[in-house]
């Protein structure tokens, strides 16, 4: 009975836990970018 009570709740964490890595991916994405984006204004406009 225990491994049917624990695996709703370990599907749940592991769908929390692959949703934040999504979020942070993307947020290092903007991130690069933005990083990105401040050398080639700077290397153009010195």
């Amino acid at each position: 009975m225990k491994p049917l009570r624990i695996a709703p709740i370990a599907i749940l964490a592991c769908a929390l836990a692959l949703s934040a890595c999504a979020n942070t991916v993307r947020g290092v994405g903007r991130d690069v970018k933005s990083t990105a984006n401040a050398v080639e204004d700077t290397v153009e406009n010195p």
